[in-house]
């Protein structure tokens, strides 16, 4: 049984809505791409799950007014596009408005605010290719079903964010991914690593060696709620770990380590399942990817941080 606040999400079940929300947050990802500085790892192009939904870090303009911050509100249910100077402009979503439509009055709304700002609405890493402005296909949105995407996520987000915070090596903050539409913390031991592949993400997000930990609400491939961990680069010995949680498992299929959400939401504790979830692939991961033992030990508060 479900504990209170941590949600089923069914993916078979939200498939339609969960493809239009993955849209609307390709916009933002799109504009965060468009106007941040450059970052390693592709990390200017992140967004982040707060309190409210999925927002953009803050931007600087186009024509140089100020800061830009653009959201989708997944409690009121609107996109918003804030500027420091003070102006607000919100976008309805709501069912049966397609993808198209709301990309265009958000892009309207940021060149009125912010001057104007090119991006490729070519969608990214999913299973369809019409552009985002003049996508009609992607118009389901049923707010219950976000609602309860969005408390889920948000539970989520809180184990990472616990799970990350002790290590004293370089790391990301909790990351929400537009491409992939997951919630992820990346690791780093502060050595390059060759990327898998040189289609351009890959050469550029994953240059270095890292253990990454994260959460996805389902998708085609895996059409199940779970939390994620893998290693890059990692040795074919890779997938023999013996983790603490009898739940959790190697996938073949996705070179991961899965926990499944249903598995998670009905244990005990939940937060606790998925942090000891985290923890014991990030021991594992960097033991046989021989990370400087003193540095993976912090990831567990070794030194604790400062009180």
């Amino acid at each position: 049984m479900a504990r209170s606040g941590w949600p089923s999400v069914s993916y078979s079940q939200w498939s339609a809505t969960c493809d239009t929300l993955h849209a609307h947050t390709q916009v933002l990802g799109k504009l965060a791409v468009a106007l941040a500085p450059r970052e390693p790892q592709l990390q200017h192009a992140a967004l982040r799950l707060t309190a409210r939904g999925w927002e953009t870090e803050p931007l600087p303009a186009a024509d140089g007014s100020g800061l830009l911050v653009v959201a989708l509100d997944l409690r009121s249910h609107h996109a918003a596009i804030e500027h420091s100077g003070g102006q607000t402009e919100l976008i309805p979503l709501m069912p049966h408005r397609p993808v198209g439509e709301v990309t265009r009055d958000v892009l309207a709304a940021v060149q009125r605010l912010a001057g104007p700002v090119v991006i490729d609405p070519t969608p990214q890493e999913v299973g369809w290719h019409v552009p985002l402005d003049a996508d009609t296909e992607h118009a389901s949105y049923d707010p219950d079903e976000v609602t309860a995407y969005f408390q889920a996520a948000s539970r989520a987000a809180m184990v990472l964010a616990e799970f990350r915070a002790p290590f004293r090596g370089r790391q990301t903050p909790v990351n929400a991914w537009w491409g992939s539409f997951d919630l992820a913390v990346n690791m780093f031991s502060g050595r390059p690593a060759q990327p898998p592949s040189q289609d351009f993400i890959m050469r550029n997000a994953m240059d270095a060696q890292e253990v990454a930990v994260g959460w996805w609400p389902g998708d085609p491939r895996y059409p199940s709620a779970a939390f994620y961990a893998y290693a890059h680069p990692a040795p074919d010995s890779f997938s023999h770990a013996d983790l603490a949680l009898a739940a959790a498992r190697w996938e073949p299929s996705l070179g991961e380590y899965i926990l499944d959400w249903d598995d998670v939401i009905a244990s005990p504790d939940p937060h606790a399942a998925g942090l000891e979830f985290a923890r014991s692939v990030f021991s594992y991961a960097c033991a046989v990817c021989e990370w400087d033992p003193k540095l993976a030990a912090t990831a567990h508060g070794t030194p604790p941080p400062v009180g």
